[in-house]
């Protein structure tokens, strides 16, 4: 949860920064084309992106971490994802053509990675996000021995 809520957090801060500039040039700046009416209320634009962000960091990651769920079971990997409409997709192990588990910086600091499995068919790869670093790994081995001996003939 740490991850997702510093990820907002920097893509606000960049974006209020934007909008700051953006407040400044158009209040400072002899730009004719701008009305008068938006420059006297330029800072406005920062300050409702501001409460807008905040708003959206106090309250994403834990509604993201409520609604997401995963489960690996002997044969299928289960993953819920979904704020409003909800997405239940189940990969069958023995489909299974790639395991990878990735960890960016951000996650290396929080010691969480991401695993993501993949099919052949388009709507078969599924992705879990957030899972403790070595889980992760263990789990994407035990994925990769488990899909070779699951493998049968059907294509």
């Amino acid at each position: 949860m740490g991850v997702w809520t510093l990820r907002l957090l920097f893509g606000s801060v960049l974006t209020l920064a934007l909008f700051s500039a953006l407040a400044w040039g158009a209040s400072t700046l002899p730009w004719g084309w701008i009305p008068t009416w938006a420059k006297d209320r330029a800072w406005l634009l920062p300050v409702l992106y501001l409460v807008y962000a905040l708003s959206k960091v106090a309250i994403v990651p834990s509604w993201r971490y409520r609604v997401h769920r995963w489960e690996v079971t002997d044969d299928v990997i289960y993953t819920r994802t979904g704020w409003v409409s909800r997405s239940w997709q189940l990969v069958p192990v023995n489909r299974l053509q790639t395991v990878d588990h990735t960890q960016g910086w951000l996650e290396r600091v929080f010691d969480v990675a991401t695993l993501e499995v993949q099919t052949a068919s388009y709507a078969g790869s599924s992705t879990i996000e957030g899972l403790d670093a070595e889980e992760a790994r263990r789990l994407s081995e035990e994925l990769a021995v488990r899909a070779g001996t699951l493998r049968d003939d059907a294509t």
